[in-house]
């Protein structure tokens, strides 16, 4: 804002001259009038103006700025100005030409902070080069006094370099740009890392113009982060990978290296556009691999350290950048998919057997099984047909159960295979996985290494028994454990099942058979081969009923037979003395003929 010119008012005026309405020099009283009047158009609210100072006290300053009366401001405003005057210019902001009470009011602070914001942003505009006082340090910075505003020092634009100790820079007059300015809230923002950026990228550029891949240079670790190691080289920054640390496996480049450190690299790739600059530190050194002793061979033990762990295996240093890869299929004899993580861990020391090596690709595989013997090899004598074992539940399907009865050796015991009396669905139903279970060996497939085992065999088969127990026509009390469309589930003693169809669920009184309810039921059919015993509720009523009929007509007959004897009798009586007379009479008339 530029400054308002203040016209002077006549040094010889004569006021008194002036009171009683007459005129001084060749001029009127309007004309002065006018004079006066036009001294005091200048000046208006809100703005910046150049007052002299015309007393001191203790307490104030009072400032004339060529107004009809001098205004007072309090000497506090002041206290920047310890070399204050009478006499002395000083700036002032009017606050007010005429209060309520008919008074100037003056600020000199708000002047000082007024030119101190157009001095700000006059800065950001050409972007000139300030200087600035550090006053303390806040959250994520510093603060800092700029033309007696606190502008904002973020902690990323005091240096180039990334600052770890932000007090060495209190009470410290620096040089800053303004990057920054939020006229809404008067906040302001500043920086000392641009002034040295320009010059930084002019270094920039005539150092990577004379850069060469494999040029090695000297420089000073700037940072560390997860990923690798930003080397400064003089003015420039380089980044070493962390895979380009070391030819050993590196998790923290903290391992390797730390800030400041003075370190060599070789230049592995540049970008001239972008700036980048690709390092190395492993670079310098030979590599692990020509160091391996030559004597190594296939089929030799070798001992090293687990440095990295996945799902397909274990990559096992044997000496610094050499490493070998135990497949999960080299750590057990063991058939089933298992995960490396169930055998190894990182920081295990292990030893192994050499698989593979190959020293042109660097190369090598391991394996841990190998040191044990394969057990399939005697498995015909350890676990012959009908021997009896204790195994470990490893996994299910439809169909059986698949155990383990040591490492490397699996079996599957089928689902007809578990039980010869219940009917299981799912090998759940009759086992937990990591249960122990007690099988016996029925069949060795020494090919695919599998075996056939059994668990039911284990007892002697009950059915033999129950054909005498559970014969056709027998009644037997059970109870409906399930049922279905087709019929229901009824359990029998000995922890038997048998089933009956819905026409046989029928009761006495109409109603079907419930869930749970404890009935007697007659064998219908009874089949050893297949376990089935078909069974029947209604038939026992349905027997009951024909039986007493069948009573009911024999006893009818019989009472008909009894009935009918007494004529019977008579008929008989009667045919036979009829057939004694002709008898009589044929007699007579033969013994006449004779005497003739």
């Amino acid at each position: 804002m530029s400054e308002s010119k203040v016209q002077t008012p006549i040094e010889d005026f004569d006021w008194e001259a002036y009171a009683n309405g007459e005129t001084a020099g060749s001029k009127s009283k309007e004309e002065l009038i006018n004079t006066y009047d036009e001294s005091l158009k200048t000046a208006k609210d809100n703005e910046v103006v150049t007052g002299v100072i015309k007393s001191i006290s203790k307490r104030e300053v009072r400032v004339d700025i060529g107004m009809k009366s001098d205004a007072i401001i309090p000497i506090s405003e002041f206290r920047y100005n310890p070399d204050l005057k009478v006499g002395d210019e000083v700036e002032v902001y009017i606050e007010n030409l005429e209060d309520k009470n008919g008074q100037l009011k003056l600020s000199h602070k708000k002047a000082c902070q007024t030119r101190s914001w157009d001095r700000v942003n006059q800065a950001l505009e050409n972007d000139e080069i300030i200087k600035g006082y550090v006053k303390s340090r806040t959250k994520g910075g510093m603060i800092v006094d700029v033309f007696g505003i606190e502008a904002f020092l973020p902690g990323s634009q005091i240096d180039v370099r990334p600052i770890r100790d932000y007090d060495v820079f209190v009470d410290k007059t620096m040089e800053f740009k303004v990057v920054k300015i939020n006229q809404e809230y008067k906040n302001v923002v500043v920086s000392h890392k641009a002034l040295i950026e320009a010059e930084l990228e002019a270094q920039k550029k005539e150092i990577i113009s004379k850069l060469e891949k494999g040029q090695v240079l000297e420089g000073k670790v700037k940072n560390i982060t997860p990923y690798g190691v930003f080397v400064d080289l003089g003015g420039v920054d380089g980044l070493v990978h962390i895979t380009d640390l070391s030819w050993g496996r590196v998790s923290d480049p903290r391992e390797v290296v730390e800030l400041d450190q003075d370190i060599k690299v070789v230049i592995l790739d540049f970008d001239n556009e972008k700036k980048r600059i690709a390092l190395g530190v492993k670079q310098l050194l030979p590599h692990p691999w020509d160091a391996l002793d030559q004597n190594v061979k296939v089929g030799d033990k070798i001992s090293g350290k687990v440095v990295v762990m996945a799902d397909y295996g274990a990559f096992v240093e044997v000496q610094p950048g050499v490493e070998g890869l135990v497949h999960v299929s080299e750590m057990s004899w063991s058939q089933h998919l298992r995960s490396a993580q169930d055998f190894l861990k990182v920081g295990d020391e292990i030893e192994a057997v050499v698989l593979t090596l190959d020293r042109d690709d660097r190369k090598m595989s391991l394996g841990i099984k190998q040191l044990k013997n394969d057990p399939w090899e005697n498995i015909d004598t350890k676990y012959s047909i009908g021997s009896r074992h204790t195994a470990k539940v490893r996994n299910f399907t439809n169909f059986g159960v698949f155990v383990e009865i040591e490492e490397g050796v699996d079996g599957l015991i089928h689902i007809s295979d578990l039980s010869w009396t219940k009917k299981i669905k799912h090998p759940s139903e009759f086992t937990q996985i990591g249960n122990e279970i007690e099988v016996q060996v029925l069949e060795i497939d020494k090919d695919n290494r599998r075996l056939s085992l059994g668990h039911k065999q284990l007892e002697e088969n009950p059915w033999d028994v129950f054909e005498t127990i559970f014969t056709v026509g027998s009644v037997h009390e059970g109870t409906i454990t399930e049922l279905m469309d087709k019929g229901a589930v009824i359990a029998l003693e000995y922890g038997v099942e048998g089933f009956a169809t819905p026409k046989h669920l029928v009761k006495e009184d109409g109603t079907q058979a419930k869930l749970d309810e404890k009935l007697k039921f007659k064998v219908l059919e009874f089949n050893k081969d297949s376990k089935r015993i078909i069974l029947s509720h209604s038939r026992i009523a349905e027997d009951a009923t024909k039986a007493e009929t069948k009573a009911q007509k024999a006893a009818t007959k019989k009472t008909r037979k009894e009935e009918e004897q007494p004529q019977l009798t008579q008929n008989v009586e009667k045919t036979t003395l009829g057939d004694l007379g002709a008898l009589q009479a044929l007699k007579e008339q033969l013994q006449k003929e004779g005497k003739k």
